[in-house]
């Protein structure tokens, strides 16, 4: 018995040194660059965690220097990330809702096809992307990173959200048309009041995509005032004429900020959203 005891002892004893590891790695460099946001001069590198004087004098750089356009940027990817939530997340919900309900030809082929192009990375389809809008002439524009990051949403979501909705009983569906409602009133009375969990996951993962996405962007993207805050915060420390990693620090607690407050609010509907969706595939 008490040799169990001491076996249960140590694994209990490892896991938590195994935590504390863990959340070591995870905190220090974000903290790290958050007090690293109030470092006074031009390096980030110091020979303490804390500094020996805080100073707010990177975040006002960030909204009246003259070749940072840090407020241009953030409503950018605002507008952009908004917008690409609301549709991505609307043909998502359409696409999940037709293979869970509907049974017609060809249903198994798409829902295969969806699998197989969700496996494959973005940045593979980037060329002939940049090509297509090239050919509608919509380079350097938000709207091109909108369609694309809103069609985009159904490969990466469609699976979950149709698990989702194979949990709600089909017998709502057939009691609504039973009193004559329509196929869309079911979807819009009954599904979504019903799919808030999964709405809020696939919206947080909607909004999250475009809001830190660098490299599409940056394709896409080039003039300064259309930039996204990847792009121009990568582009405030990429050349050696500014190197201001604290401004740098500064930009990346403000992008942080939103996610993080959406996700502590948003944490108990985020977490039944994934584990119900993965409850059937």
């Amino acid at each position: 018995m008490s040799g169990r005891k001491v076996k249960k002892g140590f694994r209990l004893g490892l896991s938590y040194i195994i935590l504390i590891i863990m959340s070591v790695v995870a905190i220090y460099p974000a903290l790290w660059v958050l007090l690293g946001s109030f470092r006074s001069g031009k390096s980030l590198y110091s020979k303490t965690l804390i500094p020996e004087s805080l100073t707010l004098d990177h975040y006002r750089e960030l909204f009246h220097s003259k070749s940072i356009l840090f407020g241009q940027w953030y409503m950018n990817t605002l507008k952009i990330a908004i917008l690409s939530m609301i549709i991505g997340v609307l043909l998502t919900l359409l696409t999940s809702y037709a293979v869970s309900r509907f049974r017609f030809r060809g249903r198994k082929t798409a829902l295969s096809t969806v699998l197989i192009l969700g496996m494959f990375p973005g940045f593979m389809s980037m060329i002939a992307i940049y090509l297509l809008l090239k050919e509608w002439h919509l380079l350097d524009t938000h709207l091109a990173l909108i369609i694309v990051y809103a069609a985009g949403a159904p490969l990466g979501g469609t699976f979950i959200a149709k698990g989702f909705l194979d949990t709600i009983p089909r017998t709502l569906d057939e009691a609504a048309k039973i009193d004559g409602a329509s196929n869309w009133m079911i979807f819009t009375r009954i599904i979504l009041p019903l799919s808030k969990p999964m709405i809020t996951y696939l919206a947080l993962t909607q909004f999250v995509g475009p809001w830190v996405d660098y490299i599409f962007a940056r394709l896409v993207l080039r003039t300064k005032e259309n930039w996204t805050l990847a792009v121009g915060l990568y582009d405030m420390v990429a050349s050696n004429q500014n190197t201001n990693f604290p401004a740098f620090a500064a930009g990346s607690v403000l992008i942080a900020i939103p996610i993080t407050i959406l996700f502590i609010f948003l944490q108990r509907l985020l977490v039944d959203g994934l584990t119900s969706g993965a409850s059937k595939g």
